[in-house]
This record gives C-alpha cells, structure tokens and sequence, in this order.
C-alpha cells in the first residue's frame, strides 16, 4: 500500500498545518483543505474555482494539456467513431459499456417513455412565439416534477426519472422549436432510433413525408456525444450543487439548463455564427477580420477558435471536423456563412499568429458550423447543448446523490463590507 502523502501549509503566524495530499487514477495531484478552517481558522480564495476541485469523480477524465478526453475510461475517439448516443449515455450514468440485452434494454425504455403528458401541450400553447427555447425546455423539465410527484420522495427509484428525462428533452426541445416557428407539433415514432426520432420531430410536417437521412442523424450522434460530459464545468457544478440540496431530479436538471444558457457557457457556438454573420454585415473579407483579431482592433474578437482547458487541440474538434466536411458535401449547401467559416478556418490553421496562439478552431466553432447546415437556428444551438449534455449531467446528480461523503455546498468567501455600524433614524441622516 502507498505511504500517504502529505502537504505543509506555513501561515503568517509561524503555525504549520499538515495538509493530506490526494491522487486520483491519472495521477492527479491534490491539497485536501477540508479540515483546514477547523485546523487554522483559515479558508481558501479561489476566485472562479479554477484551482479547487469541488468533489472526486469516476465520470469522466479530461487532460487539457494533453488534449485528452475520456468518458469512464474510453477515449473520446473511439466513443464518437464506434458508439451512439444511446449507449454513451447508458455508459455515463451506469458506469460500464451495455450488453446487447442491456442497450436493447435501454433503448425500449427510452422508445416507450418519448411521449409527454397531453396537458403539458398547453404550456408550450401559453408561451409567446418570441420566446427563447432554453426558456421554455427548462420550465417544461421542472413541470416534469409535478407530473411525476413520487420523484420528491428522496428514497423512490430514479431509474425510471433517468429514463423519462432523458427520452423526453428531445420531444421538449423539438416542441419548443415547432412552437417558434408556428409549425404543428410532430410526434415521435417508435419505429425511429434516437437522434433519427429527434430529427423527425423538428423537420417532419403533416402533410409530407419526411425520411431521416443516415449521414445527418449521425452527424448527431457525434454532436450529442461529443458534449454528452465535460467534468466540473459551469452548469454540471450547478446540477452537483442544487442537488446536494435535495432537490429531485428534475429541478436539478432544470438549473443546469440554466446554468448553460449563459453566453459563457453554453452560448459559444452560437457566438461564432454571431461573428460571421457580422463579418458578413460589415462588408469586410475575412482575411481583414483576422488581420484585425491579430492587430486588437477595436476589440476584435475571434470566436470559436482556442479553448480555456485545452491547451493545445481540442480533441473534440478534430471529430467534428471530418463530420462536418462530410456533413457539407452530402447537403450540398450553398451559404456565405459557411463559406466564410471554411475559409477563417483553412488560414487559421496555416497562419504563424493563430498557431503560436494555440487558436485553433475548437468544438463550438465546427457544431456551429453543422448545426446551421442541418438547418438547426441559431437560437436553438443551445439546447442542442443541453440535448447532449444531458446524460453527463444525469450521471453526476445520480454519482453525487450515490456518495455517502456528500454534503449540502456552502461556499465560504471573504468579507469586505463595512464594519460595524448603528441604525440612524430617517430623521438624522
């Protein structure tokens, strides 16, 4: 057994705490500080949380240095290349690859749970036609709740929760669009897989056929796949932190939705259709646009290009760019927007600046690119989004509410207020 390791913390007073050190299965390092202020009276400031690690988890593994990526062990590569949707999500929140039986199983279930309640077609009716989707899914996954009350009771199974949601976010999230667009709402088809079944719902009208194209559904597939999990990012820590509370599943899922309706966060792909089609507005050739990204003029920004963890490539991006040339070609889509992107992304690739930067195009930039092309609006991008993410957030509230360890989250943080002070009556101040 490994001698266990531990830090020194010297503070300004001369006293010394012993600090346990923590490795995971990679070979992370980490401080335990969980007895600190018990110990010393000291807390530490990490603004953003950008050097705390807010738990231990066996979901995924993300190497940014080394652009690896890993759900539960499998390399993100192979997961794209050879997997579903379906059967990466059964592998996020139960741990382990499904059987045959096991994922045909799986798939049933999530077949038989895709319809919503009829009632719930009143809410989408009750929304205005301007209304932003992310608004709209995240209200209709809390109502799941009121639908399915034993999911307040703390001690009933989740498993047939897990399996309605994560069924039912795509009728939702197609719903929504329907309603955006003034379009009757399609239901899904049980003859249809997955993703197949998600496309349908969006594009199918009543009065034609629609037949899904097996090039598109796997295109998302990837996208799905490729944003199933992330580790402690913004939204899977709100999902983490509203369920330490207690807090039932759906409501849980609702506050990431939340949480990655940021622009932020879960907004970057649909920044990088903002910036083409402000390129294509201003009347500029792209190859100024990037002169101005290199020279900071006026601020220029470069979206979808470089990323805050992934240091040197973005693993997720090399998939989706083979996807969404392939994705292109089989369309055949004639738009500037697009045209404008493949060009920004052929000199950025070449160009010493961009290079020496690290700013290669990233994972937003490429399912932006797809997302326009399948016909998806921008406005929608976002709840593609959570439509993947999904899974990974499912697995984290099930691992975190699964830990005997858990505790409610209660940050600490560092006062600086005024002092003390005493009430003056109205009529003295």
């Amino acid at each position: 057994m490994a001698e266990k390791q531990e830090a020194k913390l010297t503070l300004p007073d001369g006293k010394e705490v012993k600090l346990p050190v923590i490795v995971g299965t990679e070979d992370e390092h980490a401080v335990d500080i969980s007895k600190l202020r018990a110990e010393s009276g000291y807390i530490t400031l990490d603004t953003g949380f950008m050097n705390t690690g807010s738990t231990k988890s066996a979901i995924t593994y993300l190497d940014g240095e080394q652009g690896i990526l890993r759900y539960r062990g499998y390399p993100i590569e192979e997961l794209a290349e050879k997997s579903n949707f379906v059967e990466v999500s059964y592998l996020l929140i139960n741990g382990k690859l499904p059987t045959e039986r096991e994922r045909k199983d799986f798939g049933t279930n999530l077949t038989r749970h895709s319809l919503i309640h009829e009632d719930m077609h009143n809410f989408f009716a009750g929304f205005p036609p301007t209304s932003h989707p992310m608004a709209v899914i995240s209200a209709m996954v809390t109502s799941l709740s009121a639908y399915y009350p034993d999911s307040l009771d703390r001690d009933t199974d989740v498993s047939i929760h897990i399996t309605r949601l994560l069924s039912k976010l795509r009728t939702i999230a197609a719903f929504a669009y329907k309603k955006s667009i003034g379009q009757p709402l399609m239901y899904p088809k049980n003859s249809l897989n997955y993703c197949g079944n998600f496309l349908h719902m969006m594009f199918a009208v009543p009065s034609e056929d629609y037949e899904v194209s097996p090039i598109l559904e796997k295109a998302v597939n990837q996208l799905l796949i490729l944003h199933a999990d992330h580790e402690q990012n913004c939204s899977t820590s709100t999902v983490r932190m509203v369920g330490s509370s207690g807090a039932n599943l759906y409501a849980s899922i609702a506050a990431g939705i939340l949480a990655l309706w940021g622009p932020l966060h879960g907004g970057a792909n649909q920044a990088v259709i903002e910036m083409l089609e402000g390129i294509q507005k201003s009347g500029i050739s792209y190859k100024q646009f990037l002169e101005d990204v290199k020279s900071k003029k006026d601020n220029t920004r470069l979206m979808g290009f470089g990323h805050r963890v992934y240091k040197n490539f973005d693993p997720r991006a090399k998939i989706l760019k083979k996807m969404c040339d392939e994705v292109l070609a089989h369309l055949g889509v004639n738009d500037p927007l697009l045209d404008i992107a493949k060009s920004m992304e052929e000199v950025a690739l070449k160009d010493d600046y961009f290079i020496s930067k690290k700013l290669y195009p990233n994972v937003d930039f490429y399912s932006g690119i797809i997302y326009r092309a399948l016909g998806i609006p921008t406005n929608m991008f976002t709840v593609m989004f959570a439509l993947g993410r999904l899974p990974g957030w499912i697995a984290h509230w099930k691992e975190m509410v699964e830990d005997k360890d858990t505790k409610i989250g209660r940050p600490r943080q560092i006062y600086t207020g005024d002092k003390l002070r005493h009430y003056v009556p109205i009529d003295q101040r």
